[in-house]
């Protein structure tokens, strides 16, 4: 016999109060706002590599040599600086939207194209009154000299392959092999891209 679940009755208004009060001061990142406020104050494509230092002194692991054309718009729970690791010589573009609520792993030499979305949670399926329910965390893991073109979506759990392309627009929702190159939604294989230069 299959087991029923039973629909959670509705919480106290006193512990939905407190609940909103927890969520509401969770989100408050002090070093953060000083790196957004500071980095607003730069023209937009001038001096990523400055962007690039100011995320390291808000507490971010980001590699020599990597600039940052823009803002981006990081968000997490507590203590979410720990969970994004920027490796050395990447570009990344403004207006990238990145989930830290997981890791997110970035390796050398990697481009991401301007209003890329990378997200490290998402929620199961619940009852119908309340479809999102319990929240469900899965790193992200972009390879070395990765190409991530703009606004694409990366989706919870996936990793994309060293040296492997995702076209613009596309949604990606399962592991990008090692030098291939996917587009469309949801992402599929296309032509790879060109083999590597002889020396």
């Amino acid at each position: 016999m299959s087991e029923s679940r039973v629909e959670p009755k509705e919480q106290p208004i006193w512990r939905r109060a407190l609940t909103a009060f927890s969520d509401e001061f969770s989100g408050l990142h002090p070093r953060l706002h000083a790196y957004n406020m500071a980095a607003k104050l730069l023209p937009t494509r001038s001096n990523g590599t400055l962007r690039a230092r100011l995320l390291r002194l808000a507490g971010f692991q980001v590699g020599a040599g990597t600039v940052i054309n823009g803002l981006l718009k990081l968000n997490g729970g507590a203590g979410f600086e720990s969970n994004l690791s920027i490796g050395q010589d990447c570009t990344i573009e403004s207006d990238g939207i990145w989930d830290l609520s997981d890791k997110l792993s970035i390796g050398d030499r990697v481009t991401i194209d301007p209003g890329v979305m990378i997200l490290t949670s998402t929620h199961e399926m619940d009852f119908p009154s309340h479809r999102a329910g319990k929240v469900l965390l899965s790193p992200v893991v972009v390879a070395d000299g990765a190409w991530l073109r703009a606004r694409c979506i990366i989706l919870p759990g996936v990793t994309i392959g060293a040296g492997a392309v995702v076209e613009a627009g596309a949604v990606v929702n399962k592991d990008v092999p090692a030098n291939a190159r996917v587009g469309g939604v949801p992402a599929a294989s296309l032509p790879p891209p060109p083999p590597e230069a002889a020396p």
